[in-house]
């Protein structure tokens, strides 16, 4: 059986990593999340003084910001210069600034390169905004997940509760709104469905109903 490349786009809280990582289980494939990738130099910003709007003193950082994927036993975890940075880059402060750091030519330049390194040999699933439009633009199947905003600040609502932070429901909706404009208006790689992406409206359905409508298309495929 062939490997591909399966990309999966759409807006923050719509369900890609959730369902991205089913798949890739499912098919015994590699799951990337690039959206992690961004977090962690959003964090290293942040966590080191660094002004999260200069550019330029931002490009000059990059080659030393060291990023990996490692898999433990309570699922993928995500390392910054060998540190492990899981639980730090879903606070609050790292989700309000990533759009800002996201934006920056020099940043998505980087980071694109190193996503398109982990596709080389196919058998990946990779979720982002712009996997199907830029990363992969050759995808074998690409998906563009939507979900309206009330379900999407209860699904984030409810995870970080579960993290143990306690936050305002309707200051997450206005969040998403925030970064949904953000995401779509910026000039590098915006927010946008591939022409040939399936999409998928998440809000009425469970994510294993959602991996079941992925399954149906992957294997016409493959």
């Amino acid at each position: 059986m062939k490997k591909i490349a399966i990309a999966i786009d759409g807006p923050a809280a719509a369900g890609k990593s959730t369902v991205a990582k089913i798949v890739a289980h499912k098919m015994k494939y590699k799951y990337i999340d690039t959206g992690a990738m961004y977090r962690a130099v959003t964090f290293h910003l942040l966590d080191n003084d660094i002004d999260i709007y200069n550019e330029d003193e931002i490009s000059t950082l990059l080659s030393n910001i060291q990023i990996q994927f490692k898999q433990e036993e309570n699922g993928q975890h995500i390392f910054l210069n060998g540190k492990d940075i899981t639980d730090d880059i879903r606070t609050d402060e790292v989700t309000n600034n990533v759009s800002t750091v996201s934006s920056h030519a020099a940043v998505r330049k980087e980071m694109v390169r190193r996503q398109q390194e982990f596709v080389e040999e196919r058998g990946i699933v990779m979720d982002g905004r712009d996997i199907g439009t830029h990363v992969i633009p050759d995808a074998e199947v690409k998906f563009y997940l939507v979900a309206s905003v009330d379900e999407r600040a209860e699904r984030r609502f409810i995870e970080n509760e579960k993290r143990g932070y306690k936050t305002d429901i309707n200051q997450i909706k206005k969040e998403i709104r925030e970064r949904d404009l953000q995401d779509m208006q910026r000039e590098v790689s915006p927010l946008v469905k591939a022409d040939d992406a399936i999409e998928i409206d998440t809000t009425s359905y469970t994510i294993q109903q959602v991996a079941d409508r992925m399954y149906d298309q992957i294997n016409k495929v493959i």
